[in-house]
Parts: structure tokens; sequence; C-alpha cells
């Protein structure tokens, strides 16, 4: 790896006192700059860090209120924006996330592979043993709708907070209308998607030991499925009728109508041989039939076109082509 790459840690802490210095020790020599957020943490992390860290790369941001590891993640990299690094790395204060693999994490951005990579806990079948079921379902759930809403079908666990990312893709993204709160790795995504920044799953494994995390999926799925249903519609609007106006966004358009005008025409005629007890005719049916069979081919073929659309130029290979 290339010694004038600048590489950057920001770690978002809340209540991490317990766990934090082992992090920071875990982090290799490679690593320029360490961000510290203490968001607002009631335990004072960043007061402990500062107490009893000594690495000289560390700097500890102070948020005067609790923004969520979103919001804490956000002006991490604005300061390392300031900075002026290559990559930068977010990893949690609570050890679940081993420093050890950031080398092999940010190897493609290095090789300008992609301009994002983030972890895949689900990658190595084994894995699952130590993970909580409740936790690997919830995953499963909020990745294929996290699909759905960023357009980027290769990649899974969606929640996964170990992520990389260069500075051409970090430049380009607008922090500020990015969700603070644990909406934050998704929204992510639907944002580089809308910059066009290629990324990518890299599998790592996930370390769980006796913390305690606040992230309670029972509770925050709607929350979840509503803002993946704004960024869905959205992403479709901007990508297939604003930006662009193609055969995809025909199919998509046609196939709702034909969907619905199928649905409809069979519904009311269901009810109507239902209350006069006569049989709905083959035409009828037909009539019925011949666009919902349409209308779910068009469809079927929109996401198979919307598959393919998925950005595979980098963003600093773009740059360097200019």
């Amino acid at each position: 790896m290339s010694t004038n790459i600048k590489i950057g840690v920001v770690i978002p802490c809340y209540k991490e006192t317990a766990h934090i210095l082992e992090v920071i020790d875990k982090i290799g020599p490679n690593i320029f700059k360490i961000y510290v957020v203490d968001d607002a943490c009631p335990d004072h992390t960043g007061k402990y860090v500062e107490l009893y860290c000594k690495d000289s790369r560390v700097e500890v941001i102070y948020l005067t209120k609790n923004l969520g590891v979103g919001g804490a993640v956000i002006s991490g990299y604005e300061m390392a924006k300031k900075s002026e690094l290559d990559i930068v790395v977010k990893i949690d204060g609570d050890g679940q996330m081993d420093p050890k693999f950031i080398d092999f994490l940010i190897e493609p951005i290095v090789s300008k592979t992609c301009d994002y990579a983030k972890g895949n806990r689900f990658f190595f079948i084994e894995d699952f043993k130590g993970m909580p079921k409740m936790r690997i379902f919830g995953n499963v759930i909020l990745s294929f709708i996290n699909k759905l809403s960023t357009g980027y079908w290769n990649v899974f666990d969606s929640t996964n907070g170990y992520t990389a990312i260069n500075r051409v893709a970090l430049s380009k993204l607008p922090l500020n209308k990015i969700a603070q709160g644990f909406f934050f790795e998704s929204d992510m995504l639907f944002r580089l998607n809308s910059i066009h920044a290629v990324v990518l799953d890299i599998p790592l494994k996930a370390i769980y030991q006796n913390e305690t995390s606040s992230l309670v999926i029972s509770k925050i799925m709607h929350i979840f499925i509503i803002s993946h249903a704004k960024n869905f519609f959205k992403r479709i609007f901007y990508r297939y009728f604003l930006r662009d106006f193609s055969f995809s966004s025909i199919n998509l358009l046609f196939g709702i109508i034909l969907l619905l005008f199928g649905s409809m025409y069979g519904i009311v005629n269901f009810i109507k041989s239902y209350e006069t007890n006569i049989p709905a005719t083959s035409g009828t049916v037909m009539m019925a039939a011949l666009p919902i069979i349409c209308g779910l081919f068009m469809l079927l073929n929109f996401l198979s076109q919307d598959m393919r659309n998925m950005p595979s130029i980098p963003l600093s290979k773009r740059i360097d082509k200019k």
C-alpha cells in the first residue's frame, strides 16, 4: 500500500469507555489520523480518551448535543475533509469491528475499484453462530428493502457500519442531507447512488461480546420502512424521469398502469358477478388477466434493467480521465 495515501479513522462514541482504548490500540501505524467523536456521552468518553490515550494521532471531537451515530460520523467526516484525507474509515467504539481488517476493507478503494467499501457480516456461514437471531432476521429484511431503495443490488447487510470512503466521493456527498440517526448507513447508500459512486461489499467478521446495542430492530423497523420508501420514490423519479427517460422508464410507467387497470377491472367485475350471481365471461376474465400479466412482465423487466444500471466506473477513475 502506498505510503502517500493519508488514511483517517472516525469513531463515533456514545458510552464507550469500556472498549474505546482497546479499539484505538488496535489501529495500525499506517493510519494518519484518528477522530474520536464524543456524541454528548453521559460517561464522558471523550474526556476518558484524552486522559488515558497517549496516541498522538487521536483528536477528540465534542458534540454539544446527542446527534446519533449518523450525526457523529458526519462531524468526523467534516473534520476529515478539512484534513484532506484520501480515505476515511468509520468503525464503532464498542469493539465489534476489528481494526485489523482496515487494510482489507480499503484495498479496493486504493486500487480504484470502488469509491465506498462496506463490511458484510453475512458472507461466511459459520459467523452466524455468534450473531443474535433477531439481528439476523432484521438485517435480512432491511437489506432486501435497501436494495430496492438505493439501487445497489450487489449490497447486503445494509446496516453494517464498518465502512470506508475515498476523498472524491466524500467531497461530492451532501453531508447535511444525510440522516443522522440509525438510518445513516442506509441513507448513505442512497446518497452515494445519487452521485453515481461505486459501492462494494467486503466480507468482514463481527465480534460479539458483552456489549449492549442500543439498536432495537423491532422498535425502528417502521421508521426504516418509511424512510426506505421515500428514498425509493426519490431515486426512481431522479434516475428514470428527471435525469433521463429511457426504455426502463417506459417499462415502469406502463407496467404500473397495466397492473392497476387489470387489477381494478378484475375487482369491479368480480364484485359485479358476486352481486348478480352471474359468472364472468371468458372475455371479461382475459380483459383483467392480460393487463396484469403484461404489467408484471414490464415491471420485472424494469427491475432487471435497474440491476444493470448500478454505477460501474468509480468517481476517482472518472476524475483521472479528465
